[in-house]
């Protein structure tokens, strides 16, 4: 009996400290130029400058995670009240920061001159780094659906890697499974290690309809596509899905210091 009420005690306890949005203290610097960050481990290429309009960021291993949190959407804010604005600015992760522990974040030039107040985004360049406070929080795409890109290297008719494009929400897609519109068998693709990237070698020679698990709530939950991506796909294409993701993870993080409204 004893044991069951400290399993108890402690499983209340954990989903007390749950938390969403926990808020971190860091510090975070900049890239002179993106290339860095366009070029990143997530493997957006070109394509990572125009996200979020240009407001990048490259995250520590933590943050990262092997590359499952590419294109996960985080806000920031610095903490230096003579040039620092409240609000701060939202970034998406495109790059594992690998060059220092001393920050959480390297930002595009872009991103980190966004979090000064209004008139002193010169003067806020002048810092190699500043502290900083930031919470992951769901990426929006009001305009645009759920998306997948097709690498270049995809090798027709069986090999095809692609990157999802546009993920809303704020949690993590875990598995992919392709439907053949037709009926047969189900095909299940896989994530490249340490990328955003995922793959498959026995792709069907038929329209297939993307089926998605990502982490909701406490759980998870499946997400179908609306659009089949065509039997004829070409590599370096980008197919819209036709439905959009806002699911958000619960209880991902313990802490203290929680905050799930907006700066």
């Amino acid at each position: 009996m004893a044991l069951f009420v400290f399993l108890l005690f402690f499983f209340l306890t954990s989903i007390a400290n749950a938390c969403d949005r926990c808020v971190h203290q860091s510090k975070a610097a900049y890239y002179s130029n993106d290339s860095p960050l366009s070029s990143g481990a997530c493997g957006y290429g070109s394509l990572a400058l125009p996200l979020f309009n240009g407001h990048l960021a490259s995250g520590i291993p933590s943050l990262y995670k092997e590359g499952v949190r590419c294109g996960a959407c985080y806000q920031i804010r610095c903490k230096d009240k003579k040039v620092c604005s409240r609000r701060g600015t939202k970034v998406i992760l495109t790059d594992q920061n690998v060059q220092s522990n001393r920050t959480d974040f390297i930002l595009s030039k872009k991103a980190f001159s966004a979090m000064a107040q209004k008139g002193h985004a010169k003067t806020i360049l002048r810092h190699e780094t500043l502290n900083i406070e930031y919470k992951r929080m769901p990426c929006e795409y009001k305009k645009q659906n759920l998306s997948v890109r097709i690498e270049e290297w995809s090798k027709k008719p069986h090999h095809m890697a692609l990157k999802f494009l546009f993920q809303g929400g704020q949690t993590d897609i875990v598995l992919v499974h392709l439907h053949p519109v037709n009926g047969g068998r189900t095909a299940f693709m896989s994530r490249r290690h340490g990328t955003g990237v995922w793959e498959i070698d026995t792709m069907p020679e038929e329209a297939v309809m993307f089926q998605m698990r990502v982490i909701s709530g406490f759980d998870g939950m499946w997400i179908r596509a609306e659009r089949v991506v065509p039997p004829d796909w070409k590599p370096g294409m980008i197919y819209d899905l036709g439905v959009q993701i806002d699911a958000i993870a619960k209880g991902q993080e313990s802490c203290k210091q929680c905050d799930e409204g907006h700066w």
